[in-house]
């Protein structure tokens, strides 16, 4: 089984002249560098040091800003530098994100003529009003625009979203991740809103004018998109921001449900439904939950949530790997 690896370059704010009210991504990404061809080289051969060559799937990611709205010479070069290495083979594509109002016909073939393979597009939602609210520039058409060239196109398509926008609601969220689905994505990332500090999110704030979402409340929105995403064969290959050190209340954080660990907090309230859903509380006795291997973790639940509520029901709970399940599925034995 193939091991994915992404090596991360991220190139902050470099292009968008939009001004989204959420948005400073230099804080949000932590990177406040905007890196020279010579500094893409070296971060990539080093990344390159420390990955297994038997197993690996690697590939090259441009994070961080507008990627395509890069001036068009300057997008060719870091391509070029990026592509090098895939054309040694250790590297085995590149991908990128960036606005669907940065597509078009020109912009596509120098992609592909640079070995990407997979874009991505900050969708955030799939309703106007909340699109309009955030001030993101582009409409609902401009992302279905973008997203039929790219998948004409041959590339792979993600579409990535937020939650807790500016009028957004839970089913808005939803109708998101079913235009996700329904436009060909086959990832997307999940994005709660945070309130950066300096952002005009952070003036609505203060004034009363924004109210984020509570935690509880995010993970419960992003527990209905990651299931909805799963039964629908869209990869999830992220839930929550990467740590940084400006992401905490002591730098630029204001407010907002950021947790370093957010994806594991939201699979622990997948699990904890599912496990209250199927076991037998009536047996009153001993328990072992039998789980699979990638999702003990999850089972027992963050600083073992569920293993402690399990606890209130049963004299002793074990949660316990068995290596033939899959997915999870789990099965308990009472004594």
């Amino acid at each position: 089984m193939l091991k994915h690896y992404t090596i991360p370059i991220f190139v902050p704010e470099l292009a968008c002249p939009h001004q989204c009210i959420f948005c400073d991504q230099r804080k949000i990404s932590g990177q406040l560098h905007i890196p020279t061809i010579k500094e893409i080289q070296n971060k990539i051969s080093a990344y390159l040091k420390t990955i297994p060559e038997k197993r690996s799937r690697v590939e090259i990611g441009f994070f961080g800003g507008s990627f395509t709205g890069i001036p068009y010479e300057q997008q060719k070069e870091y391509l070029e530098a990026a592509a090098y290495f895939v054309k040694g083979r250790r590297v085995h594509g590149i991908r990128l994100s960036t606005r669907p109002d940065y597509i078009d016909e020109k912009i596509l073939k120098l992609l592909k003529k640079n070995k990407v393979e997979t874009i991505e597009l900050g969708a955030q939602s799939m309703d106007e009003e909340v699109l309009q609210k955030s001030g993101r520039g582009h409409t609902v058409a401009d992302v279905e625009k973008a997203a039929k060239m790219i998948t004409d196109a041959g590339f792979t398509l993600g579409l990535q979203m937020m939650i807790g926008l500016p009028k957004d609601t839970n089913k808005k969220a939803l109708h998101t991740a079913k235009r996700i689905v329904e436009l060909g994505a086959e990832n997307t990332r999940i994005y709660p809103t945070l309130v950066i500090k300096g952002t005009q999110l952070e003036r609505l704030y203060q004034e009363g004018k924004y109210v984020p979402l509570r935690m509880k409340e995010a993970i419960l929105w992003a527990k209905d998109l990651y299931l909805f995403f799963e039964n629908t064969k869209v990869k999830v290959i992220r839930m929550g921001l990467h740590p940084s050190e400006e992401l905490d209340s002591e730098h630029s954080l204001i407010a907002g449900p950021y947790h370093p660990s957010f994806k594991e907090l939201v699979m622990t309230e997948i699990w904890k439904e599912h496990l209250f859903d199927h076991i037998d509380f009536k047996q009153n006795k001993s328990i072992i939950i039998y789980v699979p291997h990638n999702q003990l973790n999850y089972a027992i639940g963050y600083q073992s949530e569920n293993a402690n509520l399990l606890k209130n029901h049963f004299n002793s709970v074990k949660i316990k790997i068995d290596i033939k399940l899959i997915n999870r599925s789990f099965y308990v034995d009472y004594y």
